[in-house]
């Protein structure tokens, strides 16, 4: 397979496990988009369709708890995890 970046892969270079993100559901009743939040556990390349993209997995703060897949692409960061932080005030 050649290097070029895989659909979604730029997107994904600004997530990390961790990050919360929000996506939107068109709702019928209401006649408009909802906001969903949730927490990223895994960012991982897949095959999808024949075709290599970038796949994010993130647990839901409202709602069920289960694990949802998305394209990364669909995901926008609405806050970054403290973790880089966190390990440089360890190494200070």
């Amino acid at each position: 397979m050649n290097e070029e970046m895989k659909f979604g892969e730029l997107s994904s270079e600004e997530l990390n496990i961790g990050d919360i993100v929000e996506w939107s559901n068109w709702n019928d009743a209401d006649s408009a988009w909802d906001i969903k939040y949730g927490i990223i556990t895994d960012v991982t390349n897949e095959i999808k369709a024949g075709r290599l993209v970038s796949v994010s997995k993130v647990i839901p703060l409202n709602g069920p708890t289960a694990e949802m897949e998305f394209f990364t692409l669909s995901l926008k960061v609405v806050s970054h995890s403290k973790r880089e932080e966190l390990e440089n005030e360890a190494q200070s």
